[in-house]
């Protein structure tokens, strides 16, 4: 019996090629049905491109696409089980919402009749939460209810696959908290699968059942948040998911899952091996990173019961909100960047521009992986 959950979406080796640029190379992944997935990378890494191939923008230069088990080569986007909702909305101005949520009704086969297409975009409505607003135009409406009507387009097809291409950039930060809800509340209720491209990782960290991170064209890592987070795969994705102190060196000795390190500086830190990542040999170059969550700061005369302590100055103190984040120079490292709670950082506990600090982690704390 097989237990694998059945995928919606699957690549294989596909390669895309404008020209002499290679845009995506060789990529290989799996959606599961009914999951939200995200791409997340910086501009031109080639999660944009994988959209499009999905939607049938876009046709492999090689290698081949299925949707739901089939192989969609050559099918035009129109004649795919997908929809997409584009950061720009492209509403119909002079059509009423419901219009332009029935809009793509009218291509369907066997065509729902007039009162039909009233009917089911009166119930995308309900399901987006704006019950009543059919009548209204694009313009009458807010940024984030504009938003919502592209949903309900969407979503009025029941597409087997959702699309969203980076749809909540133009909105504000607190409209953007919302419409993740919003967003999030959507897919457990329709239970269809949705793919979001995005750069911002705290969109895809908190929305995500699984995160691809694309770099240069090629998926670096697929894993849960928590695990990228966690346990990145490479010193690439550690920068680049959330902050991390990175400290490289060469491998000086392996002993079963711990690495020992030696920076440039000519110091040697312990860390475990990330599980998630290539194998380290010795003598070979390798990273060790700790998240700035994880290091306590003190006083320069204090005691501090940590494996790591090194003496250093504050440079910058930022206040967050729920956590001071502290750039301490040190003449080991360099800056380190430490996070503290804010209701240990205040009073005593805090220190200013220029005060004469420690900071300190423990061995488990860092994380070993290839560069």
């Amino acid at each position: 019996m097989n237990d694998t959950p059945p995928s919606d979406i699957e690549f294989c080796n596909v390669v895309k090629r404008y020209g002499e640029v290679q845009a995506v190379s060789g990529l290989n992944f799996a959606v599961k049905r009914g999951s939200f997935h995200s791409f997340l990378g910086g501009s031109g890494c080639g999660k944009t491109t994988t959209l499009r191939m999905i939607a049938g923008f876009e046709q492999p230069t090689s290698g081949e696409v299925r949707l739901a088990g089939k192989s969609v080569a050559g099918v035009p986007a129109f004649e795919r089980p997908v929809n997409m909702v584009f950061q720009h909305y492209a509403l119909f101005p002079h059509l009423t919402v419901a219009q332009n949520i029935a809009y793509g009704l009218r291509y369907r086969n066997p065509r729902p009749d007039k009162k039909q297409q009233l009917r089911m975009a009166d119930e995308a409505l309900e399901m987006v939460r704006l019950s009543g607003f059919g009548q209204r135009k694009p313009s009458e409406l807010s940024g984030g209810q504009q938003q919502r009507v592209a949903l309900a387009r969407a979503l009025v097809n029941k597409p087997t696959v959702l699309l969203l291409d980076e749809p909540l950039a133009a909105l504000d930060r607190k409209l953007r908290k919302e419409m993740q809800s919003e967003l999030l509340r959507l897919q457990r209720e329709v239970g269809i699968t949705f793919v979001l491209v995005t750069h911002d990782q705290e969109e895809a960290l908190s929305m995500s059942d699984s995160i691809s991170v694309m770099h240069s064209g090629s998926i670096i890592q697929t894993a849960t948040p928590e695990q990228l987070y966690e346990a990145p795969a490479s010193r690439y994705v550690a920068d680049f998911i959330g902050e991390s102190n990175l400290f490289d060196g060469t491998v000086r000795q392996l002993n079963g899952n711990s690495v020992v390190l030696r920076t440039e500086q000519g110091l040697e830190l312990t860390s475990p091996l990330t599980p998630n990542g290539k194998a380290l040999s010795a003598n070979a170059p390798g990273c060790i990173a700790v998240r700035p969550e994880l290091i306590s700061i003190a006083g320069a005369n204090a005691d501090m019961a940590r494996e790591v302590k090194l003496p250093g100055s504050v440079e910058d103190r930022i206040y967050l909100g729920n956590t001071t984040e502290y750039r301490v120079r040190t003449q080991a490292f360099g800056v380190v960047c430490v996070r503290v709670p804010r209701q240990q950082d205040h009073g005593a506990n805090a220190f200013e521009h220029g005060a004469a600090v420690r900071v300190g982690w423990d061995h488990a704390n860092g994380l070993a992986m290839a560069l």
